[in-house]
């Protein structure tokens, strides 16, 4: 009896699946779509009857994974957050892994940081957080108020990280770590605008690198 059941409602299940599978798809195909075009020309530039004919699906089916379009912002601010952070956090566990000593790690980190940009192919199309602080009118509060908490989690990461290391190097110089916190942050955004205006892939990554010579100096390791 429950072998039949089982047979009965195991294609059920595998068409519940591959329709999830493919709904995720589509959705996962129109938050890229929406990126692109949010970063090259902005929000309000963006409309949701382009992203629809760039998809190849219909309005009904776009907003069956979106209420509108700032539930699209959302969405994509949320992933775009999540993926910048897991990357942020897989690179410090590892540099964590290579040495147990809190500048030797930042070091390392800032090196893996730098090989991850020059690895990139062609230049980065832009970052999101910078969208949203350029074009912050065109967005809701949600918006506003997840970019600016997001920012400040950068800061304290880094705070953190920078505590560690003056607690064993004290720098050479009085600087204010909070700003050193945000320093990172600051190069790899206009990073981003410098590379993109003057078509230079590499730039990303010597900058990066120059912070770390920054930081190299700053304790003196």
């Amino acid at each position: 009896m429950v072998e039949k059941l089982v047979e009965k409602t195991a294609p059920a299940v595998q068409l519940e699946a591959a329709a999830r599978s493919k709904g995720e798809r589509t959705r996962a195909r129109i938050l890229d779509l929406a990126y692109e075009s949010i970063i090259v020309k902005g929000f309000a530039a963006t409309s949701i009857d382009e992203l629809v004919e760039a998809a190849g699906i219909t309005k009904s089916g776009f907003f069956y994974h979106f209420k509108d379009k700032n539930d699209l912002a959302r969405q994509l601010f949320e992933r775009f957050l999540a993926e910048d952070e897991q990357i942020i956090e897989t690179l410090e566990s590892r540099a964590r892994e290579l040495s147990d000593d809190p500048l030797q790690s930042m070091l390392i980190f800032l090196n893996l940081y730098a090989q991850m940009m020059d690895d990139m192919e062609g230049l980065h199309p832009g970052c999101m957080v910078a969208s949203v602080t350029y074009q912050e009118r065109m967005f809701d509060g949600e918006l506003k108020r997840m970019n600016v908490e997001y920012l400040l989690r950068m800061r304290e990461r880094f705070l953190r990280w920078f505590g560690e290391i003056a607690a064993s190097y004290p720098s050479r110089v009085e600087v204010d770590l909070s700003a050193l916190a945000d320093h990172l942050t600051t190069i790899v955004e206009g990073a981003i605008v410098m590379s993109k205006a003057l078509k230079d892939e590499a730039l990303m990554g010597r900058q990066t690198r120059l912070f770390r010579n920054h930081v190299k100096l700053l304790f003196g390791g």
